[in-house]
């Protein structure tokens, strides 16, 4: 007698989800309820975070399944509105699992603050005047936040740079090398860099003006690498070999041209992006950030790199700035946000933006893996039927219903979508 086959994840009703991801990853049910229907955020919270509330926008939030990261299995949270993004992400996951996942690692969290020095009589002059300080700066920098520094944290070097072309002329910029441990760091970098101006004025001879974190935090970066076997990489009618170059192909256009590098990379921060949000992180930083370091070398480019290794075999790299936190800020006040780092078992900072950086890249290649295919509508095809169906004013049983006729018919069009509701009605 055979046994019923269970169903897979994505059949399940979000309920069911949640009581599997319980079971599952060994996390209490009561950690999870700020992704239930009318939990999470309340609007008393909300009240209390920007100005001016009004009330709740709510997003989906959708688990990636399948990943391996440094060894260690991660259910990972995504808040997005846009369909293939966690089925793309999940599966490029498994087909990483042979080969052992994802590896990632991060460099030190440290920030860049800056202060810039205006009506400067003798820029070379002031900028020797003020390295010579730096001991001095540093030393009165650690004072400020006591907390920080007994975590490891706070002042770790400083810099001094000119620039000698700008709409107003040449001015100093001094640069506060900060490390902020499981902080995204803006208040921490910001409060030291107010303190400190005074002084900085006082040595320089010049007029402080600006005084702001950067988040172009390319001291602080994220890097993620994985292989794909060569075995893993056919389907249907396409050979591993052609998959695998079709990819490499696709990349290269990116690496050589902005226009193709522009949507490579937002693949790449759909990925990013939606970690990020789920965990209350700030997501518009980490996009100006990535794509800043896209440019350091005065040509936007790809973040990532795929070749192929002496077997044959696809493998991928993907290095960006990733200035994320675990404590302050929204992390701290949001309730999905804390769930959504019990789920992922998060504990620093850094392993939070290693688990990011490889969603990034799992998604920059089911994007490119699409792209090189089939093409990357088919597959988006039949989930976004489903919203043109909701769209059309189908709901429950109907919208499966009228998303299936609509990818029959290749035809993923509102008003197709009206038509068919109206028939089946």
């Amino acid at each position: 007698m055979t046994t019923p086959q269970q169903p897979k994840f994505h059949q399940l009703t979000p309920p069911q989800r949640l009581g599997w991801i319980e079971q599952h990853a060994g996390i209490d049910s009561s950690a999870l309820q700020a992704f239930t229907e009318g939990a999470g955020l309340s609007l008393e919270q909300a009240d209390h975070m920007i100005e001016n509330v009004i009330g709740l926008y709510a997003l989906p939030v959708g688990v990636a399944q399948h990943f391996k990261i440094n060894g260690r299995e991660v259910l990972v949270p995504m808040v997005i509105e846009e369909p293939s993004v966690v089925a793309g992400a999940s599966f490029m996951a498994k087909l990483a699992r042979p080969a052992g996942g994802f590896t990632a690692s991060t460099t030190p969290p440290e920030m860049i603050g800056q202060i810039q020095i205006l009506e400067v009589s003798d820029l070379e002059a002031s900028r020797i005047r003020l390295l010579e300080s730096k001991a001095e700066l540093i030393q009165e920098a650690m004072t400020y936040d006591p907390v920080l520094v007994s975590h490891g944290g706070g002042p770790r070097d400083l810099e001094v740079r000119i620039i000698h072309e700008s709409p107003i002329g040449p001015f100093l910029v001094l640069h506060l090398i900060y490390d902020v441990r499981d902080a995204m760091g803006a208040n921490a970098i910001n409060t030291a860099l107010e303190r400190l101006a005074p002084r900085v004025q006082s040595i320089s001879g010049g007029k402080v003006h600006l005084r702001i974190l950067s988040n172009l935090a390319d001291r602080r970066l994220a890097r993620s690498q994985v292989t794909i076997q060569r075995d893993q990489l056919a389907f249907d009618q396409f050979s591993a070999e052609d998959v695998r170059d079709g990819i490499i192909a696709a990349w290269a256009f990116a690496a050589a041209d902005p226009y193709r590098a522009a949507t490579h990379n937002k693949g790449i921060m759909n990925g990013v992006d939606a970690v990020v949000l789920a965990t209350g992180n700030d997501w518009r930083a980490i996009e100006a950030g990535a794509h800043a370091y896209a440019a350091r070398s005065g040509r936007y480019t790809s973040l990532s790199t795929w070749g192929k290794d002496a077997e044959g075999n696809l493998v991928g790299d993907l290095e960006m700035p990733m200035a994320v936190g675990i404590v302050g800020g929204a992390t701290r006040v949001h309730p999905g946000a804390q769930a959504a780092l019990k789920l992922m078992g998060v504990t620093t900072a850094a392993e939070l933006a290693e688990i990011i950086v490889a969603v990034g890249l799992a998604q920059n290649l089911a994007a490119l893996r699409a792209l090189a295919t089939e093409g990357i509508q088919r597959g988006h095809m039949t989930l976004h039927a489903r919203q043109v169906a909701i769209a059309a004013g189908a709901e429950r049983d109907m919208i499966d219903r009228v998303a299936d006729r609509l990818v029959q018919e290749k035809n993923v069009q509102v008003n197709r979508a009206q038509e068919i509701l109206s028939e089946l009605s």
